[in-house]
């Protein structure tokens, strides 16, 4: 990629001079696909997006296959890709999911809470609280192994049935995630309809609840165009960790209104416009996400890749020789 086809960095004052990318793509992304993705496919893709300089890349989850068909191969992939250099987090919903991934040598975990009544029903067919109760021994045993544990909250601004979410009602569960003992929690926008003012007001709310900045990522979906714009807001408070999936890849199966997740592309681009070092390679990034949207027979809809895909794959290409 030349200069020309670089957005020129511009840095804006107040805001973090590095972001880490939890890179979604290989689970969020791929988990909604209706044809199977083959297990040697999904691990190729988690090695490209490793040599693409992604240092957090979720791999799969734990599930029970009828639950998600597309991630039954889950013992299968994770010994191929388990030796890269990078973390590489699992989804666990419960303990036997947890014994799965502890007994393959996983050590970095995540857990899937709601921050509504109805999605809990929807995802868990438990309420909050009892879900909360099904994390607790998770939490704790991934702990003692000496694990990284990551809480994901979905709905935290908008449920499709319960509508706008109140802010003091998402803190509440992120607190209960912390004193369980998560490390770190991801604020999932899963239908979309975050503005930034909400953003900042809910990551304020939290600040004063005690939940410190640093302990938080956030999880844009693109639905109404407004990622990007959340993900600023974000920026601006303080928070360094960012949840995209390469090519824009994904959705959510219980959130039908939900489109894909923020593109890793457009979220490195808009960094690299604003000084934002990310060690991403966007040329190799974005021809890997053209290399599985070929495999998945359609284009991606990220907007970087496709202004940059004939680029980026030529100077791939010429990286490789």
């Amino acid at each position: 990629m030349t200069a020309q086809e670089l957005p020129m960095a511009v840095p804006a004052p107040g805001l973090p001079a590095r972001v880490r990318i939890h890179e979604v793509g290989a689970r969020d992304g791929l988990q909604n696909e209706s044809a199977t993705v083959p297990t040697a496919v999904k691990a190729e893709f988690i090695h490209r997006l490793a040599e693409a300089g992604l240092t957090t890349i979720e791999a799969t989850s734990f599930v029970h296959p009828r639950w998600v068909p597309q991630l039954a191969d889950a013992e299968q992939l994770f010994p191929l890709v388990s030796a890269l250099p990078v973390a590489l987090p699992v989804l666990v919903p419960n303990e036997r999911g947890l014994e799965r991934a502890l007994a393959l040598g996983a050590r970095r975990v995540a857990v899937f809470a709601s921050a509504t009544e109805s999605f809990a029903r929807a995802n868990l067919n438990r309420t909050v609280d009892e879900s909360l109760a099904m994390f607790a021994p998770v939490v704790s045993r991934a702990k003692a192994e000496g694990g990284h544990v990551r809480g994901y909250l979905s709905m935290c601004f908008g449920d499709p049935w319960e509508g706008p979410v109140p802010v003091a009602q998402v803190v509440q569960v992120c607190r209960a995630l912390l004193d369980l003992g998560c490390d770190e929690l991801s604020l999932g926008d899963t239908i979309g309809v975050a503005t930034p003012g909400h953003v900042t007001a809910l990551l304020s709310a939290l600040n004063e609840a005690g939940v410190p900045t640093g302990a938080l990522g956030v999880h844009f979906h693109d639905t109404y165009g407004q990622a990007l714009a959340n993900t600023l807001a974000a920026l601006q408070h303080g928070v360094t960790t960012v949840d995209a999936s390469a090519g824009g890849l994904g959705g959510c199966p219980f959130a039908k209104s939900a489109t894909g997740n923020l593109a890793t592309e457009d979220l490195v681009w808009m960094l690299r416009g604003l000084g934002i070092e990310t060690g991403v390679d966007l040329d190799r990034l974005v021809a890997t996400s053209e290399w599985m949207a070929g495999h998945l027979g359609r284009p991606s809809p990220s907007r970087t890749v496709r202004a940059l895909t004939p680029r980026a794959s030529q100077a791939a290409s010429h990286k490789e020789q």
